[in-house]
Order: structure tokens, then C-alpha cells, then sequence
């Protein structure tokens, strides 16, 4: 299963970025193997408006069938749920334990966005 982490840097030891839209980078890791690909996701960190919504096709273009993030927007989850995308919000931490908790089932899914959007 293809996981994808908001983050701060290019690797499992960085920190998850709590922002979905505007991450530093969106992380898609293949959650049995661990064999991921770092996204630079600066395009959209500048964007002017819409950072959520490009930040979800694209990680819905990459194959992810979950995302570990801080916070959702509406405009954001809507997209995610509409491709059948499940999100974790309030993750916090590293990256790789991030993936690791969510493997061992410490976290539930979201049933909306946890901000109004902009955050």
C-alpha cells in the first residue's frame, strides 16, 4: 500500500510537515518496503490559492491510497475523499514513525477536514 507523508525534507528521518497543501515536500512511501519517492512539492507551497487541491491530484496521480498529514483543508479532503483517498490528520513526528504507527493501526481515519482552509 502507498502511503503518502507530508514532510519537511527529503527522507524517513525528517518531520512530518503539518500542512498538506503547502508541504515542503509530499513523501509516497510503499508501506511494506518502506522504498519511497520524495516529491518536491515547492510549486505549490508558493501557490497562490489552491495548494490543497494540486497537492491531492497529486498524490492521488502518484498511486496513494492514504495520506499522514497535520491538517486537511475542506477543498483538500473533499478532492482526497472523492478519490477514495483516506486521510490521518494531527500526525506529528518523524516520518518513519508516522508510517510505522499507521501500519500498527494507531491511528483512525478522518471524517473531514481538520481547518477551514489557508492554515
Amino acid at each position: 500500500m502507498k502511503v503518502a507523508v507530508t514532510s519537511k525534507g527529503s527522507d524517513l528521518e525528517s518531520q512530518v510537515d503539518p500542512r498538506f497543501g503547502r508541504a515542503k515536500y509530499i513523501m509516497i512511501i510503499d508501506a511494506d518496503t518502506l522504498a519511497f519517492e520524495a516529491v518536491d512539492n515547492s510549486e505549490n507551497l508558493n501557490a497562490f490559492k489552491g495548494a490543497g487541491i494540486q497537492a491531492a491530484t497529486l498524490i492521488c496521480d502518484k498511486g496513494a491510497e492514504v495520506l499522514l498529514t497535520g491538517h486537511c483543508g475542506p477543498n483538500a479532503f473533499t478532492t482526497l475523499k472523492a478519490a477514495g483517498v483516506k486521510v490521518v490528520n494531527d500526525v506529528d513526528g518523524m516520518v518513519l514513525d508516522a508510517v510505522t504507527s499507521f501500519k500498527n493501526g494507531r491511528y483512525t481515519f478522518a471524517e473531514e477536514a481538520n481547518v477551514d482552509g489557508h492554515w
